[in-house]
């Protein structure tokens, strides 16, 4: 796997935070009971963890669960904070020594290279997440979507609490991104009511 693989995604979920207003952040989410503004603010907090795991700074952003209280709620700043974190979580992963050896996140350790896919996975599908929520067309290059699908695809398909709902069916034929937002638990149908 390309180790800048982040860079696109990232730069996609940067242009949907780009199109995000205020009027956005209390529309529901893929995400059961999860509004844009909470979504927004797990993804602040990702963004931290997952550069810390790739950086190997072991320590309270990489030792606690995502989200142990439950979604957090949007905090001022928001935006902010995403046009500084989100280039640094690209570069960090974009050293090839981010992906090899041990890291931590969320409190597992685990190897680099299965902390960068879950950090590309989670950018990838939150970033879907909230183009759906605020009515738009997510766009993603097949390769990444199908290495994403191919992570995910390693994980229970009932369900992986914390990670993943049940998988939603699909047609074998459709689309990569279909299959793989569907083999996370979420609708590829799905859009604001």
């Amino acid at each position: 796997m390309d180790t800048c693989e982040l860079d696109p995604a990232c730069r996609t979920l940067m242009g949907i935070v780009e199109d995000s207003e205020d009027g956005h952040l209390d529309r529901p989410t893929p995400c059961e009971g999860v509004s844009v503004g909470q979504l927004l603010q797990h993804i602040v907090g990702l963004t931290l963890a997952f550069r810390a795991a790739a950086d190997k700074e072991l320590g309270p952003l990489t030792d606690t669960p995502p989200d142990a209280g439950g979604w957090p709620d949007l905090e001022p700043g928001w935006r902010d904070a995403l046009h500084e974190q989100v280039p640094r979580l690209v570069t960090a992963w974009c050293a090839d020594s981010a992906w090899e050896g041990m890291t931590r996140a969320g409190g597992v350790d685990l190897p680099g290279a299965v902390a960068g896919l879950v950090a590309l996975d989670e950018v990838v599908l939150h970033g879907w997440d909230l183009a759906r929520a605020m009515g738009r067309e997510y766009t993603l290059e097949d390769a990444t979507a199908a290495a994403c699908l191919e992570f995910i695809e390693t994980f229970d398909p009932a369900g992986t609490p914390g990670l993943f709902g049940p998988a939603v069916p699909v047609a074998e034929d459709a689309p990569v991104l279909d299959r793989l937002v569907a083999r996370a638990g979420r609708d590829p149908r799905w859009a604001p009511s």
